[in-house]
């Protein structure tokens, strides 16, 4: 299992990348969905942990369930165990 570090920069890096591919904004992602710009910030820099209510507001403004959000690799992805 990986350190909270690293588990925290996976997140941040998938929400990041999100929210380029659907090219948002910060302040779009945040002001629509009642999230402060900075807690994005850190939360896509690692420098937090995200509560649960934020996740959900930001796969919300994603347009996708909290589920994917936080699905970091595709079942396809995992090695055979």
């Amino acid at each position: 299992m990986q350190d909270d570090l690293t588990e925290l920069k996976i997140l941040g890096d998938r929400i990041y990348k999100l929210r380029k591919a659907k090219k948002l904004t910060l302040s779009a992602v945040c002001y629509k969905n009642g999230i402060e710009p900075s807690t994005l910030m850190r939360i896509e820099k690692a420098q937090v942990e995200a509560k649960y209510l934020t996740l959900l507001k930001i796969s919300e403004a994603f347009g996708m369930p909290i589920s994917e959000l936080l699905t970091i690799f595709p079942a396809s992805c995992h090695p055979e165990r």
